[in-house]
C-alpha cells in the first residue's frame, strides 16, 4: 500500500497541491496500479522481441551543406534596429 506520506512526497516533487481527500484517493489508486504491475511481472515475455517503436518510421537526415556564405556586414545592414559593436541591439526580455 502506498502511504499518504509517499503521495505527499510525489505531489511535492510534481509541485501539485492536493487536498487530504485527494491524497487519500490517490494513495488507493496508486496502490492498485502498482498491484497490477506486479501481475504484469508474472507474464512470460521472453519470446517477445524488444521494440522501441512499431510504425516503421525512421529519422531522415541529410548532410549539412553550406550553400552560400553571407557577409556579416550585409546582414547588419538588413536590420533597422540599432547596432553596437557589430551586434543588433534588442529590447531586454529577461529582468535581472
Amino acid at each position: 500500500m502506498i502511504s499518504k506520506d509517499q503521495v505527499k512526497h510525489v505531489a511535492k516533487l510534481a509541485r501539485l497541491k492536493l487536498t487530504d481527500a485527494e491524497i487519500e484517493r490517490f494513495a488507493g489508486q496508486l496502490s492498485s496500479i502498482f498491484d497490477y504491475m506486479e501481475v504484469l511481472n508474472d507474464i512470460d515475455t521472453s519470446y517477445v522481441v524488444e521494440t522501441s517503436q512499431v510504425t516503421g518510421l525512421e529519422n531522415v537526415t541529410e548532410e549539412d551543406e553550406i550553400c552560400k556564405k553571407v557577409d556579416g556586414a550585409k546582414l547588419l545592414l538588413s536590420s533597422k534596429l540599432p547596432k553596437e559593436r557589430k551586434q543588433i541591439l534588442v529590447k531586454q526580455v529577461i529582468s535581472q
